[in-house]
């Protein structure tokens, strides 16, 4: 099920985690910032560009992006990561990230919620492939779960027909079944978010259809 939240909680929330992860990115040598991030094709640097711009999108340069792109999203959102990773630092990066951890601006149709599911996933895309340990909050990590769910634009009604998901570590799940997946709720937002290496601590029939549809 979702998360019933008010706006205020879900800035302090997403406050909260870019700056936890702007800390994380301080902690990373040369070679970590151009290492493979779990998005497909994407290095550590392109995901921190990619933070960057959720506070500084508009219609104009989200529409003049997806016309680039030719109507394609993931491409849009690749390009414009790949350009700002070109164009900065990762100092100046970080910075940024720091800078707007505060701003409730958001970028265009996205809800409150989203950039919270941003900074969670995207957080643990840039610590797994590093061997990093990176934690999730637990009330956070239900909250963007039940965002990831119940909107079409992530793609995990698709994904995730047929499966009924269960948190072994909070009091979430979701889902009519038949087949149950059953892990961490970290695992399960990553699953829910099209990442096999959400696998990894997910057992249970439904994580064998999951797999399936990645």
């Amino acid at each position: 099920m979702g998360v019933d939240v008010d706006k205020e909680k879900v800035l302090g929330w997403v406050r909260e985690e870019r700056l936890s992860v702007a800390a994380l990115l301080e902690r990373l040598d040369d070679a970590d910032w151009e290492a493979p991030s779990l998005c497909r094709g994407w290095t550590v640097r392109d995901v921190a560009a990619h933070l960057t711009l959720s506070t500084r999108t508009t219609w104009p340069t989200m529409l003049k992006g997806v016309i680039r792109a030719r109507g394609d999203w993931e491409r849009m959102e690749a390009e414009a990561a790949v350009r700002r990773a070109a164009a900065f630092s990762p100092a100046e990066l970080i910075a940024q990230i720091r800078e707007t951890a505060g701003s409730p601006k958001r970028a265009p149709m996205a809800s409150p919620l989203d950039p919270l599911v941003d900074f969670l996933v995207h957080g643990q895309d840039i610590a797994r492939p590093l061997g990093l340990t990176r934690g999730m909050p637990p009330e956070q990590t239900a909250a963007a779960l039940g965002r990831v769910v119940s909107s079409p634009f992530y793609g995990a009604r698709k994904r995730l027909r047929g499966v009924r998901l269960v948190a072994t570590d909070l009091d979430w799940s979701t889902g009519d079944g038949p087949q149950e997946a059953q892990g961490p709720a970290a695992d399960l937002l990553l699953l829910a978010t099209g990442r096999p290496a959400g696998l990894t601590g997910v057992t249970g029939p439904g994580a064998e259809r999951i797999a399936a549809a990645l």
